[in-house]
């Protein structure tokens, strides 16, 4: 499964970059994100969280822990985040890219997600993303502006 949502914010792309560049914002705008925990820095330099999924659709309700490692950063321009856990074991690919760019009103962002599992059949997970999309579009314009 691949989505691809967008998004004009009228703030600088160094601040735009700054909130989706660390996954610990995320829950702030992004319900679908219920917690997120910072681990050490690697020894390799790499960044990383346990993120906490959970989302609701009608009686059916889903929850999903990760490893995200932080597997590219650009500044202030991309931002790539890679499911790595550490217990040995394969595991469906979860990689999300923000990518920042300058507008004429301030800047956009595009956010590609990628999801190579069997877990969310039936669409499950798109319309639960679908929802999530829109919702936080408005989220992250509002705490991108306080």
């Amino acid at each position: 499964m691949d989505v691809t949502a967008t998004v004009e914010a009228p703030v600088g792309v160094e601040k735009l970059f700054a909130a989706v560049a660390d996954l610990a914002t995320y829950p702030q705008w992004l319900n679908i994100v219920h917690q997120v925990t910072a681990e050490p820095v690697s020894s390799d330099g790499k960044s990383a969280w346990l993120v906490e999924l959970r989302g609701k659709v009608g009686p059916f309700a889903r929850s999903k822990r990760l490893r995200m490692v932080q597997s590219v950063c650009e500044s202030p321009s991309i931002v790539v985040f890679e499911r790595r856990e550490t217990d040995g074991r394969k595991h469906s690919p979860w990689v999300l890219t923000a990518r920042v760019g300058t507008t004429g009103v301030g800047s956009n962002l595009t956010v590609d997600l990628h999801y190579g599992g069997t877990l969310f059949t039936g669409g499950v997970l798109e319309r639960l993303l679908a929802d999530q999309i829109v919702q936080g579009r408005e989220r992250l314009l509002t705490v991108l502006q306080a």
